[in-house]
């Protein structure tokens, strides 16, 4: 599982980091956030394989964060931390959203032991992962475009746009479509930032003259790839 993502989102600075540098020893790429709000938002912007979520934190709890985050991504496991030990507790963990849940305190074995469970569900499909957009491929997993041996880091979500428009080559992905998919909501600013991930989009295919993200007015995008 060396690669995959983890976020963990938890308030209390100290066991944030201890478990940041144990899970980060054991070969996976961490994120870190300190509430439900900043963890959210981290998710939207880089994406991950797993979240581990305390339940009580300010601003916003793992719980609402957790149901805001499987309206992105229905996949994603989710691991919940908390000191509250009842059983109605873990069930409503489990209700809204989470694959396991681990009381505190607990051990780092135990936490690594049930963090390889839960990304050993779904094993990587490379036929979905791995994307020819012309001369480029792009690899929407580890979020990185390729061209001539030549490979580009890009960001979660201008890889989930480009794997979008992609696999439909052809045809219209609306801007509602994109929208509500990588944003949650269509509204005026978050359109001004889409404007911005296209245009992005284009110069890193540049090198590629067959291939155009087209405007179509009032509609969308479209990826059209020419023949010569």
């Amino acid at each position: 599982m060396v690669g995959k993502r983890i976020l963990i989102v938890e308030d209390e600075a100290t066991l944030g980091r201890v478990l940041g540098d144990a899970l980060r020893c054991a070969g996976y790429d961490v994120a870190l956030a300190t509430d439900g709000i900043e963890g959210l938002e981290m998710f939207r912007e880089q994406h991950a394989d797993l979240v581990i979520a305390d339940i009580m934190m300010p601003r916003m709890d793992g719980l609402s964060m957790v149901e805001e985050i499987r309206k992105i991504d229905s996949r994603v496991e989710v691991l919940f931390l908390s000191a509250r030990s009842g059983a109605e507790d873990v069930v409503e963990g489990f209700r809204r959203g989470g694959n396991d849940y681990l009381r505190k305190p607990f051990s780092l074995d135990e936490l690594l032991v049930r963090v390889t469970a839960l990304l050993a569900r779904h094993p990587e499909d490379s036929n979905n992962t791995i994307i020819d957009i012309g001369n480029y491929r792009l690899n929407s997993r580890l979020w990185t475009l390729s061209l001539n041996g030549t490979t580009r880091k890009i960001t979660a979500r201008e890889s989930a746009i480009l794997a979008t428009l992609a696999r439909h080559k052809g045809d219209i992905v609306t801007t509602t479509e994109l929208l509500t998919e990588f944003w949650g909501d269509d509204g005026y600013y978050n359109l001004r930032s889409l404007n911005v991930f296209i245009s992005r989009l284009r110069g890193y295919l540049r090198d590629d003259k067959r291939i155009e993200i087209q405007s179509v007015r009032s509609m969308g995008y479209r990826m059209v790839i020419s023949r010569e």
